[in-house]
Order: C-alpha cells, then structure tokens, then sequence
C-alpha cells in the first residue's frame, strides 16, 4: 500500500484468537504486509482455548480498510467478531452535548432556576439589555453559522453534511477557549436569507462565528452582519487563515532578517481568505503585495473584478503587474498560496529573491510540495498536519472570541486580529524559533490564553469594549 496510513481511516477489531502459539504473531504480520500499522492492542492474559481483544490499525483508505479487514479473518486461528470505523464511531450522536451549571435538587433550587424567581432576572435584563450578556449564556456562547456551501475541500455540500465539520468546531472552542459553540446550519438560498436568519438569532448569543459560506456570497454577509448586530461577527475561513498566517510571516521574517516593510509578497487564491490576507498584510505594513486569481494578477482597471476583488486592485500591485505566477513572482520574498495544488513550480521559486519564503496553504493539496523545493527555500509552511509549520485556524479563532467575550467587544476589529496575530507569533520563544519552528503548536494551552489576553487589550483600545 502507497499511501501515509493515519488515523481518519482507522479501524477497531474485536478478534477471537485461538490460544495457541504463533496466532497473535500471525494476525500482527498479515497486517502489516497489509500495509496496515497496528496503532493499539488492548492488554490480556492469555487463558483459556480462546481469548478476544480489540486491535486498532490505521489505514491509508476506506478500499484499504475493506483490505486489512479480509486478510485479518482470513488468518488461521483468529475470527473476526466486529469491527468499526473509529471516525464514524466518534461521531456517532454528534460530538457535543448540553450540560447543566447548577444541579435541580429541591424545590429551593427550582424556585431560582426556574419560575419564580427567575422573573427577577428576566424583568432586571428587560430594564436593562446589556444584563443578558451577565446573566445569560450570551456571556460565553457563540453560534457557528454556515448554508454548507463551502465545506472543507467537499464543496456546496448543504446545511446537513455540514453538521459535522460544525460540531467539530464547537468541540475546539471549547477544548482550546473554553467558549461554549453551537453549529447553526441553515437550509437557505440567498444571502438576504442568511443574514436576515442570523440577525433573528443574534439575542441567544453573544458572537458570530461564520463558516464555509462560498465566496463573494461571505463577504456580502460578513459585511452586512457587522454593520447590523452589536456582537463580533467574524468568518473565520477569512480572518483566522490570515492571523495565523500573518504570525508565521512574522516569524519566518525574523529568520531571514527582512522587515514586513521592505518585503514583496505575491499572494494565489483571492476567494475569502486570499482577500483577508491581503487585507491583513496592509494593515502589518507590508510593502508590496500582488494577487493572482484564476485570470492573472489582479490590478486597478482590470475587468471581471467582483467588489471584494476591485477593494484589492485599488490597494495593491501600483505598478499593474499582468499575467500569470511565473510572470510576477520573479524577485518576490514571499509567497502565499490559497489557491490549488501544483500552480507553483520549482522554477518559480528559484525566481524569487534569496532567502524565499514559501506558504502553500491549499488543503489537502499545496500549491507546491515542501519536498519539490527542499534547499531552495528559507522557510516552508503549508496547511496540512504532515509537514512543518502548519497554518492551523485552531490557533486563532478560540483565543480571539475568548478575548472578545471576555471584553464583551460589540466586533472584531483589525486591530484585534493584527494583536492576535503578534501574539500567536509571541509564542514561539526566541531559543526555539527555526525554519521548522515558526508557528506554536496547536496543543500548546497557553496560546489561546495569550491571545485572548492581547484581544481583549485590543478591543479596549480600539474602543469597541463594553466594560
């Protein structure tokens, strides 16, 4: 078998095994000539004619799975009792569920959980709003709000299919903020619907979290939202890609000893993150900065621009650059690929000024492979887990709604992000920094704190706090 084997295809094996010499050894080498990795084997003491565990193995595939699955009941002397997707298992009745605070016990607790005394809160909130976001879950829930119409890499896939990909994100607000998330997936078909819906929503929470809506339909929204509702509303497919972007740059600048001032930046993909990338980089100062969609590089005056994209050519690329990567990309310091697998060549690196940094962030597939331009670049990062330097969201988006819950910040500003963004950065020590090294861990705890912290800063500063 060719491919990486991993968890997302792992498998669980409840086997019965003859208790005689050789059969475990076996079932071990069947599935590792399989292409099989035999991740766990549940502890025993053999006793008995028989005895029956759970072994996981990590497959390449679901066709891979069905393999190991028949060469495992094939082997003599083991039998094959069930067996279960891992992934599926883990999803079985969702990932999340609704927790109580306080217990109901007696008739004392219910009388302050419940009627009557809870009138007293409601009619203190009805005399004063702004109580609800003390006295509610306002104070820590966030709605995470898609139509499903651009889901991972899957596409336009509807409200339903998207449901897992948004209980998985409440799950990390919570693991990583300790913000309390619910998925909001609507069946709607314009973006007036969407936006009136969330507006309806907006008095249970107390922020907005957008996800996998299709460009240019999520700017619309986003844009439209903010000016609307007095909560943070933030698309995180835009904001969190550049934050955490925007850290490793810093980073990886350091290493090569570049200022963001003096650097060119040549920027693939102007869908929703590609523009909130770009916007970032100016508000860091960035030098100069060249986009590219599917037509070429992006300038003022060039026609089949979508208002997002007009917004970019009047604030980028002043020497009206045309054409295509290879075309611009010569003497350029940085690259920023949001875009698609293999639209960046080898001979396009070599092109580009020394020391050149390179992120290829389109997922599961980089525009190029870090192999394809090891030696030849300074510092490396993509979107995938596998490699070096990965740009996770997971490292921004928690942090930076702990931090504005916690100011109770009426929206996101760009002062914001760009302090989340230094702080993200800020967690890579100094001793540490290396060309492998230039964004934390997503595991480390303490980076959603730091960001939470310099956020809430942020919002007092820029003067959205309400405390």
């Amino acid at each position: 078998m060719g491919s990486t084997t991993a968890a997302q295809y792992s498998l669980n094996l409840r086997v019965r095994l003859d208790n005689v010499p050789g059969v475990l050894g076996s079932l071990a080498s069947a599935i590792g000539d399989a292409g099989g990795n035999i991740f766990a084997i549940e502890g025993f003491v053999a006793k008995g004619p028989v005895l029956e565990r759970n072994i996981v193995v990590n497959c390449a595939g679901v066709e891979h799975q069905n393999e190991v699955l028949a060469i495992a009941d094939a082997v003599d002397g083991v039998t094959v009792l069930e067996h279960h997707d891992r992934t599926f298992r883990m999803h079985e009745g969702g990932k999340i569920e609704v927790l109580p605070l306080f217990p109901v016990g007696d008739e004392d607790d219910l009388s302050m959980a419940y009627t009557p005394g809870v009138a007293r809160v409601c009619k203190a909130i009805a005399a004063d709003e702004g109580l609800a976001d003390e006295y509610t879950i306002r104070k820590n829930t966030v709605a995470i709000v898609s139509d499903g119409t651009a889901v991972l890499g899957l596409g336009d896939i509807g409200p339903k299919a998207a449901m897992p990909v948004m209980e998985g994100k409440a799950l990390l607000f919570k693991e990583f903020g300790d913000v309390d998330a619910f998925p909001i997936c609507l069946d709607v078909a314009t973006a007036d619907e969407l936006i009136e819906t969330v507006v309806r929503l907006a008095p249970t929470f107390g922020g907005i979290n957008l996800e996998d809506i299709a460009a240019p339909g999520a700017f619309e929204v986003e844009t439209r939202l903010k000016d609307r509702l007095d909560i943070p509303v933030f698309h995180d497919d835009q904001h969190g890609t550049a934050v955490v972007a925007l850290a490793g740059l810093e980073n990886a600048l350091k290493l090569v000893d570049k200022k963001m001032e003096d650097i060119t930046v040549v920027v693939t993909g102007l869908g929703a993150a590609g523009i909130a990338v770009g916007k970032i980089l100016l508000g860091a100062g960035a030098g100069r900065i060249i986009g590219l969609d599917r037509a070429g590089a992006v300038y003022e005056g060039r026609e089949n621009l979508n208002e997002a994209k007009r917004w970019f050519a009047e604030n980028t690329n002043q020497d009206r650059l045309a054409g295509s990567v290879s075309d611009v990309i010569g003497g350029a310091d940085v690259f920023l690929g949001l875009s698609g697998p293999g639209l960046l060549g080898v001979d396009d690196v070599r092109s580009m000024a020394a020391d050149p940094i390179v992120f290829a962030m389109a997922n599961p597939d980089p525009e190029i492979l870090p192999e394809q331009v090891e030696g030849l670049v300074a510092v490396m990062a993509t979107g995938r887990s596998d490699y070096p330097n990965q740009i996770n969201n997971v490292l921004a988006f928690p942090g930076i709604f702990r931090g504005a819950l916690d100011a109770r910040a009426s929206d996101i500003t760009e002062g914001m992000k760009l302090a989340a963004a230094m702080a993200i950065a800020e967690s890579v020590p100094a001793d540490r920094l290396s060309t492998d090294f230039v964004v934390p861990s997503v595991f480390d705890k303490a980076v959603p704190q730091r960001v939470a912290a310099a956020v809430r800063q942020a919002a007092i500063d820029d003067g959205v706090s309400r405390r």
